[in-house]
């Protein structure tokens, strides 16, 4: 079994956020996406409910900026979705609505702040601040040698780049997120597939075998496990611990 859960190390950098603008108006989007951008942050957009929901479940943001009145998908249901899947990125919701009972319904469908339109784009961006400073935004995460830049969307081991393909860097970052815990393959399948395989599928090994070999490869001390009969683990192992979990 593995050892006790260590947790990766968490690191701001230089303030500088990566920010999803869920908004369906073209204008308003862009005046967001290039104020942001030229304050020093990255920033993503998606114009409809479901396409902001299924990026800001699936991608890592410091921080989501989400419009109220959405076709299709509305704000606030995009917001509860995400809290009732367990996920804590800071949200922003903006809206038209702007009474005190609107901006209650807000905040208690789960986003961390509420700003009514018009709105200053300096406001914003001190609100951004605000929220991403209580919650803790992570933007870095450390396993012994192994680092990720989720800014940059960067993995090093001992100071050497290892070039990952989008889903092996989610992998990784769920894998990261969850350093010394056994991560089964349902909960893989679940949340860095997201069903779209039969749970019988080998993707998942085939997939992890990959990881292995790009971040474990050349190194003396493995960190991806196999628990066999229970699935992976992404830790530094005891001296004591099988090599047999190093496999497979």
């Amino acid at each position: 079994m593995p050892p006790a859960a260590r947790p990766p190390t968490v690191e701001r950098a230089d303030g500088a956020m990566r920010i999803l603008i869920v908004e369906d108006d073209r204008e308003t989007a862009a005046y967001l996406k290039k104020g942001l951008t030229e304050s020093g942050h990255e920033v993503a957009v998606a114009d409809t409910g479901r396409e902001g929901l299924e990026r800001a479940a699936n991608e890592s943001f410091d921080v989501l900026v989400i419009d109220r009145m959405l076709p299709g998908l509305d704000g606030l249901s995009i917001v509860a979705s995400l809290r009732a899947a367990n996920h804590n990125t800071p949200i922003v919701v903006l809206s038209a609505l702007g009474d005190v009972e609107d901006r209650v319904m807000g905040l208690r469908a789960g986003c961390d702040d509420y700003l009514p339109k018009p709105f200053a784009l300096s406001e914003l961006l001190a609100r951004l601040d605000a929220v991403t400073r209580r919650s803790g935004a992570e933007t870095r995460l450390k396993l012994a040698d192994l680092e990720m830049d989720l800014l940059a969307r960067a993995v090093t081991r001992a100071g050497s780049e290892i070039d990952l393909l989008p889903r092996e860097f989610r992998l990784l970052e769920y894998l990261m997120r969850h350093a010394g815990q056994i991560v089964t393959r349902g909960m893989l399948l679940e949340k860095v597939w997201d069903h779209h395989f039969d749970p019988q599928t080998n993707v998942i090994d085939v997939h992890v075998s990959r990881l292995r070999q790009k971040i474990d490869k050349g190194f003396s001390a493995p960190l991806l496990h196999t628990v066999r009969g229970a699935g992976y683990s992404l830790h530094v192992a005891d001296a004591e611990e099988e090599p047999r979990q190093a496999t497979g």
